[in-house]
């Protein structure tokens, strides 16, 4: 488990060229041209994670296996997506499916590479596709919600819950704000609703700001603005060189990889950036499992009690979960091993209720 992430932006800002380099692949056609991604290309990736590493070494674990990320290149869209301009309606039919947004923001002058809009303006940008994402949000919303108003009064019990939320969400929508922007007003069980509505704006969103080699490290006037504005919109901004990202991806080990960043003044790719970014946008978070065969990550929401995390695993392991074996990954790295954390005291024995920690680690046990 990871996160479903859909890469979306007006065309020619980069998408399908950050999709390449963050999956390693050409399955998606970057071309100089409007629509050239007509289907969604979907690419899972590894999670980079330095502690898995580690803890293989330390087990003797003969295999690594990173959790993964997933990334759907979705078609451009273009104003007037919401009443079907372009592809506006594949593309909302897509993005509908995934869990999170990346929109990647044009945030570099090259005159060879034309855009929709003539000017570079990424905050009109990313205003005019959250605009045609509200418009589609209203219109399936005011529909669901004259029809709910007309049916609660039969006594069913899930719409009389739902209702509340379509109506303050449909409230936001009319007046021009996404329908993520009740999330605080709303009690947990609301927020499963909101969840479980589909609604495009309720998803989260973080901007992905495309800028020229040269200002990868430090970003430029036009990701500032932008840093700017996620910051209004309650979410981040981050800085990638989609160019830079495409070279990376093609270069043999990590050694070449790590030695080229430096050469740029980079200490990471901007695909761990995106992962970090996108992991404390949706509250997930890396538990692992280790022994002589394997060291695996996996990766659970925040929140998740150890039973739900051994069901990441399997589900059987979740029906007949007894208790977790757990290990923390800082007490692991210091003692060296299981038998000495075990001799040190520090394995703890939790039960039902215990929430899963960032870098815990676990052995489940269970009931057949």
């Amino acid at each position: 488990m990871g996160f479903k992430c859909g890469i979306v932006g007006l065309p020619n800002v980069g998408k399908s060229t950050l999709f390449n380099a963050l999956t390693e692949t050409a399955a998606a056609e970057a071309a100089n041209y409007p629509f050239c991604t007509i289907e969604p290309n979907v690419g899972r990736v590894a999670v980079p994670d330095a502690r898995l590493e580690v803890l293989a070494k330390l087990a003797g674990s003969a295999k690594i296996i990173p959790t993964q990320l997933e990334f759907v290149d979705i078609a451009g869209l273009v104003r007037g997506a919401s009443r079907g301009e372009g592809l506006g309606n594949k593309f909302l039919a897509h993005i509908r499916e995934v869990d999170a947004i990346a929109h990647v923001l044009r945030c570099f002058e090259d005159g060879n590479v034309t855009h929709v809009e003539a000017t570079i303006d990424p905050v009109r940008d990313a205003e005019t596709v959250e605009t045609e994402l509200m418009l589609a949000d209203l219109d399936s919303l005011e529909r669901r919600v004259l029809a709910g108003q007309k049916k609660v009064k039969s006594g069913d019990a899930e719409l009389k819950a739902q209702l509340p939320v379509m109506e303050m969400a449909l409230e936001a929508l009319r007046a021009g704000k996404s329908a993520r922007t009740i999330a605080p007003e709303l009690t947990h069980e609301q927020h499963k609703i909101l969840h479980g509505l589909g609604l495009i704006t309720s998803k989260p969103v973080l901007y992905v700001c495309n800028v020229e080699e040269t200002a990868a490290g430090t970003g430029n006037a036009f990701s500032a603005k932008v840093a700017e504005f996620a910051k209004s919109q309650g979410t981040v901004a981050v800085v990638i060189s989609a160019a830079i990202e495409a070279e990376v991806s093609q270069l043999g080990d990590a050694a070449e990889k790590k030695e080229f960043l430096e050469s740029l003044g980079l200490a990471e790719t901007g695909l761990t950036r995106v992962i970090r970014a996108g992991y404390e946008l949706l509250g997930l978070l890396t538990f692992f499992t280790i022994g002589p065969k394997e060291a695996h990550a996996w990766t659970v929401e925040k929140g998740a009690k150890a039973p739900q995390a051994a069901g990441v695993i399997h589900s059987d392991f979740e029906k007949g979960f007894i208790r977790a074996e757990t290990i923390a990954y800082e007490d692991f790295v210091t003692y060296g091993s299981e038998a000495a954390v075990k001799d040190a005291g520090r394995m703890r024995l939790e039960g039902s209720e215990y929430l899963t920690q960032d870098g815990d680690i676990f052995h489940f046990r269970f009931k057949a």
